[in-house]
Order: C-alpha cells, then structure tokens, then sequence
C-alpha cells in the first residue's frame, strides 16, 4: 500500500492550500457575521478546475481521482466549510450525478457552466416532513396531457438553494408507496413557480446560502427527467454514498483546522510563567486531535481508492462520514478548550468551528443513519 501522493495530486492540493489563503482566510469572520459568503468566489473556484474535478475533460471538467477531490475537498474545509459546501453540492451532488445518470444533452446543457462555476447547482432532495425518511417525500410531479411534467410540493435546508441556476429534484411519480415512485428532475432554478427562501439564523454554516424551495405549479418539459421514471430514489442514494466521502474530507479539513489552531495557541499562550504547551493536559488535548485527524483521513482516502478503482464504497463512505464527523466535533471542542474563554469569540477560529462541525453530524445521512447503513451491510438485516 503506497499513501504517498503523486506529483499532481500534490500540486492540486498545494493549489487548494494557497487559494484557501488567500480567497477565503482573510474574509471567513466577516462572511460568517453576515451570514453570506461573496458570491465571486464561485467562478474563481471554476477558473482553477475545483469544480471540475473527477468530470470528464469533453464536458468541460478537469478530471482527476477521487483522491484529489478529497485533497482540495479537505483544504476548502479547513478554510472555510461554508466554501466547501458550495463544491461538495454543485459539483459532488449534482455535476457528478448528471455525469453519472443524464442523457447525453443533459450534460451537454449544465455541465460545462457547473464545471467553470458559471452555474451552480443545488440537490433537492430533503423536505419539511422528510429527512432521513426520504422515501416518503411527498412532492409530486403529474404528467399533463401535453407530456410535460406539473410539480408541486417544498423543500428545505437546501444548500446553495438561493444561488442555484438548476436544482436536482426529487418528486413522487406515481403512487407506489415508499421509494419506487421517486423520479429526478433537473429543474431551471427560473422557472416560473419556484420560489426560494433564504434561511437565516443557522448554528454554522452561516455564510452557506441554505433556502427552503416551494414549487407551485411548477411545468417542466419531460426532457427534464434525468434516468428513467421511478429511479430517483437510486439516483439520489448513488449521489449520497459519493457525497458521504466529500463531506468527509470536510470534516478532516475541519479537525486540520482545530489542530493547527491549538498548536499554534498553545506555544503562544503563557500561564503560571510558562506556555501552556507545556502542561499534560493540554498535550492530552491535542494529541486526541491529531489522532482523531489521522483516522478521519485515511478512512477518507479508502473511499477514494475504490471509487477510482471500481470496487464498492457505499460502506465504506458511510464509516468514513460517521466517523470523521463526529471526530470534528470531538476535534473543535478540544480546541476550544486548549483556548479557553478566547475560544468563545468570534475573533479566534475555533468557535465557528465547533459551530461548522455540528452540523456535519446530521447532513447527508445522521451518524444514526450510518450507523443503520453500516449495521445492515454487516448483517445482512435492516435495523427499524
């Protein structure tokens, strides 16, 4: 087993540490207190491939291994996970998923402008009344007469929903009960009948645009359908296994974060004439951190190995996603110790990430859900 990068994939990475330092790090406390990161940042991520990554070249991505997804990934997160977010859906949710599922013109129409950050892209998939019940979504799509599609129905907590130039929807079909009567669709955020609805006053995250979506009346043509009728709870599964290994590498970027910020405070800060490095305690802090770091990463990094290699991952993104979120939390929270009564406020970093990392722990599948994934592929038995 070699876990040394290759030349690119260290490039990319050194790449995404710059851009981190200089794009993002400046202006994390001012987007995080207004509660809106600056939209520009998108095409600057597309002018340097980030949300190309993994696309094939011909539809405009930057191609590139999952590993590299994962590396740049890591360090959006470190830098800001209101960014990553941004990636981690346009690209990792829903570029990939219509590389993955959409016809030939339905790549050819989003993913060039998703790919050079001149269209985002949003997953339309949890409602008011469903979350980790997802099978049960209750918004409808009924085939007219003239073979277009009428939705109606809400979504909520839908990450970059209000910046969102086409929006990965999932509608009940037919009434099959349970997930067999989910279709997907690839909506124009314009269309008329849509409208968006900012949520404001989130834990974390808060320079992320997160909106509630409610569709009345919305008509789309048939061509919108991405797969055939009554897959899109598969397609949106397929996506969430994917999208369990980037929020992942989130994550690791995240206790990256915690441990490079209680290093540094611990060497500068002085009590009882010496710095606080030099205390057992504080040593017991960070050293849980940078273990919680090296795990959370290499079970990251196996999930991109067999993805790239064509072996099953679905168990192993859900291990990587369980595990890695809750070692942020652990992680932030350790931080936010070794700093103290300075770790509760805003000028020091590690409030907003014990904020950020919170919430790594309920998106793309709760650690209960993973638990439940993980439990059933080991025992061949759904858990209820």
């Amino acid at each position: 087993m070699n876990l040394e990068l290759s030349e690119e994939q260290d490039a990319v990475r050194q790449l995404a540490e710059d851009f981190v330092a200089r794009e993002i790090t400046p202006h994390v406390v001012e987007w995080d207190r207004a509660e809106s990161v600056d939209k520009s940042i998108v095409k600057k991520l597309g002018a340097l491939g980030f949300l190309g990554l993994t696309i094939p070249e011909e539809y405009g991505g930057s191609g590139g291994d999952h590993l590299a997804y994962c590396l740049v990934t890591e360090e959006l997160g470190r830098g800001d996970s209101s960014v990553r977010g941004i990636v981690s859906v346009s690209l990792g949710l829903v570029a990939k998923t219509i590389a993955s599922w959409g016809s030939e013109e339905q790549k050819r129409q989003w993913l060039p402008e998703l790919t050079a950050g001149e269209a985002v892209g949003c997953f339309g998939l949890t409602e008011p009344g469903t979350g980790s019940d997802a099978g049960n979504l209750t918004t409808r799509a009924v085939r007219d007469g003239g073979g277009d599609y009428v939705i109606n129905g809400s979504k909520m907590f839908i990450t970059n929903g209000t910046w969102a130039d086409v929006v990965l929807l999932f509608a009940r079909t037919n009434d099959t009960p349970g997930h067999r009567g989910i279709s997907a669709f690839l909506v124009p955020a314009d269309a008329p009948g849509l409208t968006r609805r900012t949520v404001h006053g989130k834990l974390g995250l808060r320079g992320q645009a997160t909106a509630e979506l409610v569709l009345e009346d919305v008509r789309v043509p048939a061509s919108t359908l991405m797969g055939p009728e009554g897959k899109g709870f598969s397609i949106a599964m397929s996506a969430l296994a994917k999208g369990r290994m980037s929020v992942a590498a989130g994550c690791v970027g995240i206790a990256q974060a915690a441990l490079d910020a209680a290093v540094r405070y611990a060497g500068e800060r002085e009590q009882f004439g010496k710095s606080i490095a030099s205390y057992q305690l504080v040593q017991e802090l960070i050293s849980d951190i940078s273990v919680d770091v090296d795990a959370a990463r290499m079970l990251t990094w196996r999930v991109a190995d067999l993805i790239d290699r064509g072996q099953d991952f679905a168990t192993a993104a859900s291990t990587a996603k369980l595990f890695a979120s809750e070692a942020a939390v652990r992680a932030a929270n350790n931080a936010l110790q070794v700093f103290g009564g300075y770790g509760y406020i805003d000028e020091y970093p590690v409030g907003k990430l014990v904020r950020d990392a919170r919430v790594m722990t309920l998106y793309e599948g709760t650690s209960q859900i993973q638990k439940l994934i993980i439990g059933r592929a080991l025992t061949g038995v759904s858990a209820f």
